[in-house]
């Protein structure tokens, strides 16, 4: 019985880890890079209104959830914290999916903007400090749904 919990511990100090598994769904958002590779839940903001909320309001988060915001076209995206109560990663990315830039650990109520850069059409928030922790970093590829498979750089299998 204890290795079964240590394993169950383990599973969940990973984010991802239980779900390496599932891959392409509309509430999954895959991220790999040279020395691995993740899998978060996500709740995907696709519109102005859900972009404009964001993670505001939260009082925490799993490490293996996330949000994924996704643009129509490429763009300049420019975030800020405010009502926003944990520190949170923005993880950059153009329209391949592939990570441009990532803003670690953006901090709670701070009004300055968060510059993406040029050509952003993804941008995936996650808990501040876990993309260092990870080893997310610009070249890393994410994969999801809404990343067209014509110019996915790690598209979705059929």
């Amino acid at each position: 019985m204890k290795r079964c919990v240590t394993t169950l511990a383990v599973l969940m100090a990973v984010p991802g880890t239980a779900w390496a598994e599932a891959a392409c769904a509309p509430d999954r958002l895959d991220v790999r890079w040279a020395d691995g590779q993740e899998s978060f839940a996500v709740e995907v903001a696709d519109d102005a209104a859900e972009r404009a909320k964001g993670l505001m309001f939260r009082q925490d988060m799993p490490l293996s959830e996330g949000m994924l915001f996704v643009y129509d076209a490429p763009r300049r995206p420019s975030f800020w914290m405010k009502n926003t109560l944990i520190p949170l990663d923005m993880v950059f990315a153009d329209a391949t999916g592939t990570v441009t830039r990532v803003h670690a650990n953006a901090v709670p109520g701070d009004l300055s903007p968060v510059d993406g850069g040029e050509g952003v059409m993804f941008v995936l928030e996650l808990n501040g400090g876990l993309a260092a922790r990870l080893g997310i970093a610009p070249g890393a590829t994410l994969r999801h749904p809404a990343i067209p498979s014509s110019s996915a750089a790690w598209p979705c299998e059929g």
